[in-house]
C-alpha cells in the first residue's frame, strides 16, 4: 500500500491494524557516467515497494534529496544542508506520529544521509525527555545494502569493482526498475580509484567522473532483479520484526 496512492480513509483502516509505515530516505546527485541521478532514492523505492505488495505494510513518499554536498561538482546533484535535513526528517516524523503510526523504518539508500537520520531521531528524543514524557514512538535507520542477504549477494554477483559510490549493484537495481533508462559509456580507468574527499571540489578533483572503485559498466537489469529480490526478503523480515517491537 502506498501512501501517495491511498486515500485518508483507507489510512485510517490502515492504522487500524498496523502502526508501522516504511519510509524510503535517499538522495539526488550524481553516480558515475551510466549511473542516474537519483539512483539513491531509486533503490530503497523499488525495495519497499516490491516488499509492500507482497507483505502489506505502508510506504510513505520518498525523501529523495538528502545530504549530497561533496557531489554538487556535478551536473544535476541537489543537496539538503545537513541542518535542513534533520528538520525536515523531524517535521515528517512528528506528522506521522500526530496521526498514529508509532514505528518508522526509514530505509536508506545514500551513506551521506546515516548521520542526518541519526542525528534527527536524537533530537526527536531528546524532546520528550526533557519534557519528561515517554516518546511513543520508535523510529529505525537501515541500509538497503546491509539487509540480510544482500551483501553477500553483492560479492557474490560482482567479485571486483562494485566499489563504494557508484556501485555496479546500485546501479544493476536502478537498470532493473528502469530498463529503459540504462546507459552504455566506456569508462576509463575500468575500475575508479578509492579515497577520502571533503568539499565539492576536491571530489571533483580526485575523482573526476564520479565514480569510487567501481565498475558500474557491469550492472544489468537482471543482476539488479537478483539484488532486490533479496533486499525485498531481507527488508520484509527486518520490517515485521521491528512493528512488532
Amino acid at each position: 500500500m502506498l501512501l501517495n496512492t491511498a486515500s485518508w480513509p483507507e489510512v485510517d483502516a490502515y492504522l487500524k491494524r498496523s502502526k508501522g509505515i516504511v519510509i524510503p530516505i535517499g538522495s539526488t546527485e550524481q553516480h558515475g557516467p551510466n549511473g542516474l541521478l537519483g539512483t539513491d532514492a531509486i533503490c530503497p523505492e523499488v525495495i519497499a515497494r516490491e516488499a509492500a505488495a507482497e507483505a502489506g505494510f505502508l510506504v510513505a513518499p520518498t525523501f529523495s534529496v538528502g545530504s549530497a554536498q561533496h557531489h554538487l561538482g556535478f551536473a544535476g546533484t541537489i543537496t539538503l544542508r545537513p541542518s535542513t535535513m534533520i528538520a525536515a526528517i523531524n517535521d515528517w516524523i512528528d506528522s506521522l506520529a500526530r496521526h498514529g503510526f508509532k514505528r518508522m523504518y526509514f530505509l536508506n539508500g545514500h551513506g551521506g544521509n546515516i548521520a542526518p537520520i541519526a542525528t534527527a531521531f536524537a533530537e526527536n528524543y531528546a524532546a520528550w525527555s526533557l519534557d519528561g514524557d515517554v516518546c511513543p514512538f520508535k523510529c529505525r535507520q537501515r541500509n538497503w545494502w546491509e539487509l540480510d542477504g544482500v551483501m553477500s549477494l553483492c560479492k557474490e554477483i560482482f567479485p571486483e569493482g562494485d566499489g563504494s559510490h557508484a556501485t555496479a549493484s546500485e546501479v544493476a537495481v536502478t537498470y532493473y526498475a528502469h530498463p529503459e533508462a540504462v546507459k552504455n559509456v566506456e569508462m576509463s580507468p575500468k575500475i575508479a580509484p578509492e579515497g577520502d574527499f571533503t568539499d565539492a571540489a576536491n571530489y571533483r578533483a580526485t575523482f573526476p567522473d564520479g565514480r569510487i572503485g567501481s565498475d558500474p559498466s557491469q550492472a544489468t537489469p537482471e543482476k539488479g532483479a537478483r539484488l532486490v529480490a533479496a533486499a525485498k526478503a531481507g527488508l520484509i523480515r527486518d520490517v515485521e520484526a521491528f512493528f512488532k517491537s
